[in-house]
């Protein structure tokens, strides 16, 4: 990607995060204290666009289907569910911190690098006699100065002063060593400074459970879930037997999960605490290569019925090596952010490991009796696991534009407008009177809006001109706005054929139509849902 390309996509990026504040789509959690990095809260147009994604998605893979079933797991989950799954012992990854700016970065996520690295055993202030001998080493790639070198080694050992008045400038760098490498990872990319050795760092939140748990009281250890398949594995006995399911079948969750990522980034896209649309997908063992390809094709076609095109979208096929251990088939399906290509959904074909290790772990069987083959075995299980914030996050980047129109007036402007499938959009139709200081069109907006508020989201606004009503409801997505005037009322003459009708506004088009009050709620049901 061109400098110029990535400066761009750095910009826009910038519009959409600036106006998911102002619009309140998207806030930083607990903001007036500094802010909780990795962690984010939903405004209330946020939450709307969050509800009808998980509601679309609810009802196209359970509600539409008969062999698919929900439930709801707890977030707390038992230890011994986590070590049977892996997670206790194993769910961690390799960190290592920045010893200038203590940054902590992903070991295995810092791309190889090469140049010069300069080594220094430490530094001392010839004034105050102060000196410290500490082996520090910085990076520096092909044609970065030289004395970049010393200033990045200054700052560092200025952190060990005694006297934090003393200038870092002052101090004076000690065996001083160059040395020509390639591709190594244990420099900052950053700044070139130099990292500390990786050491495996706990993914998972860790809580104790009971009035009088401690610390030291193992048996009272618990953990906030990491992920929410493990509640459906340990489930799927109960859910079989209750619901009399046959395979192939699935068991669909829509829930939050916790990760104390190392470093949380780009937006809400990486956090700590984020929520998952995932189904577990149980299946003969046989089935297990054809049934992941039918769900990767199902799972590009919701993306493309909710507003997300399938040319913006890219499908990885994890080679060999880079899967998960238990992943026999992994399919990425990654979306072009303005950040870079990244992943929104994972399919894959986790085959028998989970139930198998539950069924060994908790003593209790957990195989599957087929009544006409009399086959008894451990079913295997295909999982589109889906991120609802990340894809809340490429509906809001994909619904953006900013485009420019020529005004009544005949002057060029600017139209921020997000072009959110109406399924999708958090308002539904916007209610607006023509004035707002003649009570008889208020009167008659308010009956439109309360006839249409048990159906759907709708908001009622009487400030300012109708045209600047027009562009705020189509900054936040509202697909249709619909104008209250006078001859609703009957009272132009020679129109008064018009009566009981309302201008409808379409947001995209920006195209009018007159409609009939009776009409309006048949309508926009069939438009937006």
């Amino acid at each position: 990607m061109s400098e110029e390309i990535s400066q761009k996509n750095a910009e826009l990026m910038k519009k959409i995060v600036s106006l998911c504040k102002s619009r309140g789509f998207i806030f930083q959690s607990a903001e007036i204290y500094g802010g909780l990095n990795g962690c984010w809260d939903y405004g209330p147009l946020g939450a709307e666009l969050k509800r009808n994604l998980k509601e679309v998605w609810w009802r196209r893979n359970v509600q539409e289907r008969d062999d698919i079933v929900g439930m709801d797991g707890s977030i707390l989950t038992h230890q011994d569910v986590l070590k049977a799954s892996g997670h206790v012992g194993g769910f961690s990854d390799p960190m290592c911190d920045c010893l200038l700016s203590k940054a902590r970065l992903r070991a295995d996520q810092i791309d190889p690098q090469s140049g010069t690295v300069y080594s220094y055993t430490g530094a001392s202030h010839e004034e105050s006699g102060w000196s410290v001998d500490k082996p520090y080493s910085v990076l520096l790639q092909e044609g970065q100065d030289a004395n970049k070198a010393k200033k990045t080694a200054r700052q560092y050992y200025s952190q060990f002063l005694t006297d934090k008045q003393i200038s870092p400038k002052k101090l004076e760098l000690a065996g001083q060593e160059t040395e020509e490498v390639e591709g190594v990872t244990n420099f900052n990319p950053e700044n070139g400074s130099l990292l500390t050795e990786p050491r495996e760092f706990n993914l998972m939140f860790k809580t104790q459970m009971g009035a009088s748990a401690d610390e030291n009281d193992e048996s009272a250890v618990a953990y906030l879930r990491p992920e929410t398949a493990q509640s459906i594995f340990v489930q799927f006995k109960n859910v079989l037997d209750t619901n009399r399911m046959k395979l192939p079948f699935g068991i669909a969750q829509i829930g939050k999960s916790f990760r104390n990522e190392i470093n949380p980034r780009n937006f809400t896209f990486r956090s700590r605490e984020f929520e998952q649309m995932e189904i577990e997908y149980f299946c003969h063992p046989d089935q297990g290569m054809e049934l992941t390809d039918e769900w990767l094709e199902n799972r590009l076609c919701f993306y493309e019925d909710i507003g997300i095109p399938r040319e913006h979208l890219h499908i990885l096929d994890v080679p060999d090596g880079e899967r998960a251990h238990y992943s026999k088939k992994t399919y990425d399906i990654e979306y072009e952010f303005p950040f870079g290509i990244q992943e929104l959904e994972g399919v894959a074909y986790r085959t028998d490991y989970d139930l198998k290790k539950h069924n060994e772990c908790s003593g209790k069987s957990l195989e599957y009796f087929d009544d006409q083959t009399k086959e008894k075995f451990i079913a295997h299980v295909v999982e589109p696991s889906a991120g609802c914030d990340r894809t809340v996050l490429a509906l809001i980047c994909e619904a953006f534009e900013e485009e420019t129109i020529t005004n009544e007036k005949g002057k060029e402007e600017v139209r921020t407008v997000m072009r959110f499938d109406p399924k999708i959009a958090p308002i539904k139709a916007a209610v607006l009177p023509l004035l707002k200081n003649k009570p008889e069109l208020v009167e008659k907006a308010r009956e439109v809006q309360k006839a249409l508020q048990p159906f759907m989201n709708v908001f009622y606004d009487e400030a300012a001109a109708i045209g600047r009503r027009y562009r705020r409801q189509d900054e936040v997505g509202t697909p249709y706005c619909i104008t209250i005037d006078f001859e609703t009322l009957g009272e132009e003459e020679g129109k008064e054929d018009l009566k009981d009708t309302v201008t409808v506004r379409e947001r995209d088009s920006m195209e009018q139509s007159r409609m009939p009050i009776s009409e309006l709620l048949p309508f926009l049901l069939e438009k937006t849902h």
